[in-house]
């Protein structure tokens, strides 16, 4: 018993002694964490490099744009043909994708030889050997009476500009076949396919493996957004934020980026970590100078590495007594297959000494102990730089996100990977432990790159019917030039209907006078009230306006909420909500004696027969209190107040916000004469020469005309441009068949359900085109009706030019990104006589009202004079 302990402790400290002995030798092969976080952070700056337009040529990460969008999102069905070359053997595969909601596919694949004489021959006897083993596939499944869509998995760096088309950068590996390098490989398949006239293949896509690999992953976890490559090359892809890919147009969503990372450290940026052996091993390879982070990690390379390393420790006597056998001089003798075996846990030392025994050399022990740490140095070392380079790309991704802790899958394949026995625990443990912010998932691909092509190829059917359904139903919101001059005319025509008498009642355009009948001239001074009224809060405000060189405008004002119940109960009810409003104002300011005149802003349709009366035509906005349409609003304001008797007021005005809007843009520019509201309604007014405006007696001077062009089109007029969702959410609103041009939201939202959308990535794109679209619309809708009114204008005054403002407000105008622009550039296109300056209105429904009253009382001042 006690000599099989001895023995035992013998064995033992011998190993003990063996391994660091070895440790000593490659000590530069070790790599700390420390080492590991700099090459995390060496790789980082290189993705930003080859992502930049500006460093993409230098960079030796290219970081190459796959153009795939998005990953399987379950609905994918078809059937499919893929190639995959690239690895040792050439695969064709034949996917089935069922779309019976358990996400289930069959591949059936067949292997071929990749002979030398292919590998390194020409492009064509290539391509053709492709096309001859994919003829057999088809022939051997029957497949060849189908015209099937075809994913092509091609395992080499490629710049793609589309899809289905890649332009070969460089052969990688032990390829080395003459005249493809930078033509478009997916051309020379399809001049290959095309001799063979039997067949009828689609190739819709071109694929990385390590796409393929993502995609492949991402159908069985939709949380796999990362794909890897650990067999005889190395390589990665991830899903990138758009925003970040110079090397693309458009900045929404996403795309997977193939970063090509086994060109890592081309240019000098790892020579501090590459070893004389890395040195050595480079130099004998078919591209010296290229590919040196996969050299260091790939098992095309892991197995000539440890050779290298037994020769120069033999060499030195450290191994073997110091002979060399003829079988450990020669290159390619230790292959990956022979390094995974000398590693296995139980049979490793035996494994290592019959493979050595196999070299012609005849090893010892210490021997044996040795090598076989070798051959984990070198794996380990492999496992720890793909690891480092990984986090990486998962630390971007976190950022990208903006999250503190990311939740990812990783799909991974490649030989190395799968039949080492230690290297998928190494690589899981660094990876985990160099980024502990993210919860990673690893996930072997069962189907390889085939089933990916396909998946690819899938998806890309699927986004094509998808956007010929997107394009389809947006079509009728995009307005052609000849289109919005016809809207222009028929408003032009709607517009003198409703200042005519005969026609004015059957007008849809309403054309209401509102009795205003000059703008600020500067002179106007003292303290008004003014009420706003048009939305779900109501407004009172005290507005001091000074006149001469200190002309200013002072404003103090208190909301109030306007409860539904009140919004939609009675016309008593309402007014005197609003008296109540006021009576805490005045007690607020302490002014509660004062008789101060008013502006009462009610942002209604109202036929005025003077500036103090206004009847309420309609209600809109969501309002429907009763009794009160067809009533004077200004006498039920009194009434309200005579009811509370606790104070009076003198009632200057009753003022549509539009009016104020331009009366509030008048006072900062005399050549303001037009109001513009585009925000939760649409409106405008206008200066109009009274002798146009036969509805009101006399025809000297001016008289602001409030449009109400909220209500054109009420006639059909312009049906042939409403889509059925105008339609709908007419139907679904509180006024069917009025107020057309309102609530784009929920005409988004009914398209939106159209569609069928989820809360994806890609489905938010298609959100934000929808928005885009319908606000773009109203956009130029409400261009074309300005410029009717614009060209009348100009034709009013006989000018050749008008030069001319508008006054705006509206939070549509003033809080959309690219409302005001395409606004300013319709009514240019459809103006091109007309000078418009647009003037964005400062509190024109609060300001406006008392402006509008300081104007009223100047002038009815000078007529008492």
């Amino acid at each position: 018993m006690f000599a099989v302990h001895l023995l035992a402790f013998h064995f033992t400290k011998l190993k003990e002694d063996q391994i660091k002995k070895v440790d000593r030798y490659l000590y530069p092969l070790r790599l700390s964490d420390d080492v590991l976080l700099d090459v995390m952070a060496r790789f980082q700056a290189e993705m930003v490099k080859g992502l930049g337009r500006d460093t993409n040529s230098t960079a030796t990460v290219k970081m190459l744009p796959s153009f795939v969008r998005s990953l399987p999102d379950g609905s994918e069905k078809g059937d499919f043909l893929a190639v995959d070359l690239g690895g040792s053997q050439f695969r064709a595969h034949q996917v089935k994708v069922f779309d019976d909601g358990r996400q289930s596919s069959q591949l059936e694949s067949k292997f071929y030889p990749t002979p030398k004489e292919v590998t390194q021959g020409n492009g064509a006897e290539l391509f053709d050997y492709v096309a001859d083993c994919l003829l057999d596939f088809m022939e051997t499944k029957n497949l060849k009476h189908k015209k099937l869509p075809l994913g092509f998995t091609f395992s080499f760096p490629c710049k793609q500009t589309k899809l289905e088309e890649g332009v070969l950068l460089a052969w990688t590996k032990h390829f080395k076949v003459r005249g493809v390098q930078d033509t478009d490989v997916v051309t020379s398949l399809r001049r290959a396919l095309q001799k063979h006239k039997d067949i009828d293949v689609d190739v819709l896509a071109l694929v990385n493996d390590t796409v393929g690999t993502m995609m492949t992953c991402g159908y069985d976890d939709q949380h796999c957004e990362v794909g890897v490559i650990i067999g005889t090359g190395t390589n990665a892809c991830y899903m990138e934020e758009m925003r970040h890919i110079d090397l693309v147009e458009g900045d929404e969503g996403r795309m997977c980026i193939n970063t090509e990372w086994g060109a890592f450290g081309d240019d000098g940026a790892l020579d501090d970590l590459r070893t004389e052996f890395d040195r050595e091993l480079d130099l004998g390879s078919l591209n010296p100078g290229k590919q040196l982070f996969e050299k260091m990690i790939s098992s095309l390379y892991l197995g000539e590495l440890v050779r290298l390393i037994l020769l120069k420790m033999t060499k030195e006597g450290l191994l073997f007594n110091g002979k060399v056998s003829t079988a450990l001089l020669t290159k390619g003798k230790i292959e990956m297959k022979h390094v995974s075996a000398m590693e296995k846990y139980k049979e490793g030392l035996s494994n290592t000494k019959e493979i050595l025994t196999e070299l012609s050399l005849f090893p010892s022990e210490e021997d044996c102990i040795a090598v076989q740490h070798v051959c984990t140095i070198v794996s380990f070392r492999s496992a720890n730089l793909c690891a480092a380079a990984l986090a990486a790309i998962l630390s971007r991704m976190r950022e990208n996100k903006k999250l503190l802790r990311m939740r990812t899958t990783v799909g991974i394949d490649g030989g190395l990977y799968k039949t080492h026995p230690q290297y998928a625990k190494r690589l899981h443990k660094v990876v985990r432990r160099l980024v502990p912010t993210c919860d990673v998932r690893f996930l072997l691909s069962t189907s390889g790159s085939g089933k990916g092509a396909a998946m690819v190829t899938a998806v890309a059917r699927r986004l094509a019917a998808q956007r010929s359904h997107i394009d389809a139903t947006l079509a009728p919101f995009l307005l052609s030039l000849g289109t919005l001059r016809e809207v222009r005319n028929k408003m032009r025509t709607e517009l003198e209907y409703g200042l005519k008498r005969e026609t004015q009642a059957n007008a849809t355009v309403k054309m209401l006078p509102t009795y205003v009948c000059g703008t600020p001239d500067g002179t106007e001074k003292g303290k008004f009230l003014a009420l706003d009224l048009g939305g779900t809060n109501f407004r009172v405000l005290l507005v001091k306006i000074k006149s001469g060189r200190r002309r200013s405008v002072q404003m103090y004002n208190k909301i109030f909420a306007i409860p539904l119940e009140i919004m939609q109960g009675t016309g008593e009810e309402l007014f005197d909500h609003i008296v109540q409003c006021i009576a805490d104002f005045l007690e607020y300011m302490g002014i509660k004696g004062a008789r101060l005149p008013l502006g009462f802003t009610f942002s209604f349709p109202c036929r005025q027969a003077s500036i103090d009366k206004g009847t309420l035509v309609g209600w809109t906005k969501g309002f429907k209190a009763t009794d009160c349409e067809g009533e004077d609003v200004v006498d039920m304001l009194r009434e309200a107040i005579r009811r509370r008797n606790e104070f009076d007021l003198d009632i200057v005005a009753v003022v549509n916000d539009t009016v104020g809007t331009m009366m509030t843009c008048g006072y900062e520019d005399p050549n303001c004469e037009i109001g513009l509201i585009a925000g939760t309604g649409s409106n405008v007014c206008y200066m109009e020469d009274m002798k146009n405006i036969e509805i009101v007696e006399g025809n000297e001077g001016k008289m602001c005309i409030n449009t109400e062009w909220g209500a054109f089109g009420d006639n059909g007029c312009i049906d042939n441009i409403r889509t059925k969702y105008d339609k709908e959410v007419d139907e679904g609103s509180l006024n069917p068949g009025k107020q057309s041009d309102r609530l784009a939201l929920l005409q988004v939202r009914r398209i939106l359900q159209q569609l069928g959308l989820d809360s994806t990535c890609e489905d938010s794109i298609i959100v934000k085109e929808v928005c885009g679209v319908v606000s773009q619309r109203a956009a130029r809708l409400c261009g074309a009706g300005l410029a009717a009114i614009v060209e009348k204008k100009r034709e009013n005054r006989g000018v050749e030019r008008l030069q001319i403002t508008v006054g705006v407000d509206g939070t549509l105008y003033k809080l959309h990104p690219h409302f005001s622009r395409v606004l300013q550039e319709t009514v240019k296109e459809l103006a091109p006589q007309c000078d418009v300056t647009f003037m964005l209105s400062e509190d024109g429904s609060g300001k406006g009202a008392a402006l509008i009253t300081a104007v009223a009382k100047r002038l009815h001042n000078v007529g008492q004079k």
